[in-house]
């Protein structure tokens, strides 16, 4: 992968570190926090091919219309489901309630990240 491929994977990995525990983001929403709108699948492929994808809490990553992106049979799909669940996220038949769920970070929070310090 190139120097500004890798820079763009990290951007992505970066935004997704950012989703608090118990909320979720669109592949769509975490794009344009990173700078790239129009590059929802790019967030997706930037997740998967990521050797170290598990460090950043890809779970919490889902599509525009609230939906656990992969197939319903698939060990993913569970996964995804479990780890959601476990963080109080309620999961129905791989749908999240994004009214409820959906993170909304606040200009600080993506200015200085989560626990911005006080000076």
């Amino acid at each position: 992968m190139s120097a500004a491929g890798k820079k763009r994977v990290q951007r992505i990995r970066d935004v997704v570190a950012r989703i608090p525990l118990g909320k979720v983001a669109s592949y769509g929403m975490v794009a344009d926090l990173a700078g790239y709108p129009r590059h929802a699948r790019f967030v997706g492929r930037a997740l998967g091919e990521s050797s170290d994808g598990r460090s950043v809490p890809w779970h919490r990553v889902i599509n525009a219309q609230g939906r656990i992106a992969f197939p319903q049979d698939s060990e993913c799909f569970a996964e995804q489901s479990q780890r959601l669940s476990s963080e109080g996220v309620t999961v129905v038949a791989g749908r999240i309630d994004m009214t409820e769920f959906s993170w909304q970070p606040s200009l600080d929070e993506m200015l200085w990240g989560p626990d911005p310090v006080a000076f």
